[in-house]
Parts: structure tokens; C-alpha cells; sequence
């Protein structure tokens, strides 16, 4: 009874933002957990458990050289986590920062989509990029070209060269043209035109789960896609094959009226319903198409 008396207690000083604090807390405990619980982080998190045993026992066996090493590694765990965590952190920041209801939120208060210029210049770079596939893929030459979303990257385009074009099938064919010098690397389309051309990608981290069929140009599209939420289009030079990589998912066999619809879907948005759309933004595509 003096246990269920003192419980009483502790539950009547509870205040309403103590119960948001602590399900906010559970809320992030889960998020964490959920994050980690299919990459190598959580046989990482075994061995930070098992130190944390190992010091506790330490101490009540006094055992004063081990416990003072462990405390000082515990001491320093907070800049540990973050070295350690750090793939898994940044992955985490980037999923929140791409949250689908965070950005209709945000066009409500700040801009309300792509102008109807720019929304043009997308529409007509998704054309030349499939009439270029149709065309690489009958020829057997290959190519990667990535359409940047939300994640800015200007970082990746530093690595190549710098063009800033209005694209066509003709430019394409240029920066892809197997002698040269920028056919190797991935173009980067910015708001509907080629921003840089000759860019290095970084490779996939999860090489075990990637058919053992495709090479060195789709592991580079899938690791861009894991990396950030852009679109990235491959056309294989082995095979012909039309591919899209999103969000580290390969999917294949594409034809000029299928990408195309894709490439629409993912870049302006039209699969979602008018009525989701800020009013201001649904006007101007009414205004556009008129």
C-alpha cells in the first residue's frame, strides 16, 4: 500500500507537458531504433551495450584501472556516437528534410513550386532526356544523367565541369559521345537544364544486394539516389537497358512514353491531386497549360 501511495504521488505531480515530453522522447527513442535496426549500426550499438555491462562490473568489483578507462570512453561517447552514427545520422536529417508533408507545408509560406518558366524548362529536359535514351539505347552508348530534386548538388557538380546549357538530343549526344572527354562521368540537370557534365558519383554501400550483372554506371546511380532524393537515369552501354534509380531502388526496361510519364510524375509532381496543392501554384500550372 505505501508503494501504490508513493506511486500516487509521483502520478499527481504530473503536469500535461510532462506527457508530451515524454512521448516526444519515446517518439525519437522509436525513430532511432527503427533507423538503425537493418544497417550495421545496431551491431554497433551491441558492442557499446556490452561495454556499458563490462563497466558495471566493474565497479562493483572495483576493479579501479578498467572502470576509470571505460568511464573516460563514456565520457567521450557523445563525440564517439556522432563519428560512428555518422552515415546513419546524416541519412535520417536528409529522410526528414525530404518528408513529402514537410514540403507541402513549407510551399504555403514560402515558394509555392516551380515557376511556369522553370517548370517549362523540366518538362522539355525530360523529352530530350527520353528521346536521347531511345536513341543511346538503340546505339548501345552509355549514359547518366541525374535530375536534381530537393538535395542541392553543387558538391558533386564541382567534380566535373560546369556547362549551365539548355539541353537537347544534340548536347547529350556531344557529352556522351565516347571519345569525349566527359563521356565517363554523370550530367546534372538543375531546374530543366544541364548544370554540369563529367561528374563523379558516389558508388552504393550496399554492394551485397546489387545484381552482380550491373557495373560500375548503376551502382553509381543507385549510390546518388541513396544519397539524395534525386532521379537518376542510366542507359547501359552493355545492354541498351533504360533504368531509373530513386531513393537506392533500381527499376528497369523503360520505354520513351513510360519515362517520360515517370519522369513527370517524380520531378513535377504529377501524380498528386490538384486539391493538394497550394492554391497560388495551382493556378499558375492552369494559366500555363492555357
Amino acid at each position: 500500500m505505501e508503494i501504490l501511495h508513493n506511486l500516487w504521488s509521483i502520478v499527481k505531480t504530473i503536469q500535461f507537458r510532462d506527457v508530451v515530453d515524454i512521448l516526444a522522447i519515446a517518439l525519437l527513442i522509436f525513430g532511432l531504433f527503427r533507423l538503425i535496426r537493418e544497417t550495421r549500426a545496431v551491431q554497433l550499438l551491441k558492442g557499446i551495450l556490452l561495454l556499458l555491462a563490462v563497466y558495471m562490473l566493474s565497479s562493483l568489483f572495483n576493479l579501479v584501472m578498467l572502470s576509470s578507462l571505460l568511464r573516460l570512453f563514456f565520457e567521450a561517447s557523445v563525440v564517439i556516437l556522432v563519428v560512428i552514427f555518422q552515415p546513419e545520422i546524416r541519412k535520417a536529417l536528409e529522410q526528414v528534410g525530404r518528408n513529402k508533408k514537410w514540403k507541402r507545408f513549407i510551399r504555403y509560406f514560402a515558394d509555392y513550386g516551380k515557376n511556369d518558366e522553370v517548370e517549362k524548362e523540366i518538362k522539355k529536359s525530360i523529352v530530350d532526356a527520353a528521346d536521347t535514351a531511345v536513341i543511346f539505347s538503340r546505339s548501345r552508348t552509355g549514359a547518366l544523367i541525374v535530375f536534381e530534386r530537393e538535395t542541392m548538388l553543387s558538391d558533386i557538380a564541382a567534380s566535373g565541369t560546369i556547362v549551365d546549357a539548355t539541353t537537347s538530343v544534340a548536347l547529350f549526344g556531344n557529352v556522351f559521345y565516347n571519345k569525349a572527354p566527359l563521356h565517363d562521368g554523370a550530367c546534372i540537370i538543375r531546374d530543366g537544364k544541364l548544370f554540369a557534365a563529367g561528374c563523379i558519383l558516389p558508388l552504393t554501400t550496399k554492394n551485397n544486394e546489387v545484381d552482380i550483372s550491373l557495373g560500375t554506371r548503376h551502382r553509381a546511380a543507385l549510390g546518388i539516389s541513396e544519397q539524395s532524393d534525386a532521379v537518376v537515369l542510366v542507359i547501359s552501354e552493355e545492354t541498351g537497358v533504360v533504368s531509373l534509380a530513386v531513393g537506392g531502388v533500381l527499376t528497369r526496361d523503360y520505354t520513351r512514353e513510360a519515362l517520360i510519364k515517370k519522369l513527370n510524375e517524380l520531378l513535377l509532381d504529377e501524380n498528386e491531386e490538384d486539391d493538394e496543392r497550394p492554391r497560388r501554384f495551382r493556378k499558375g500550372r492552369k494559366k500555363h497549360e492555357a
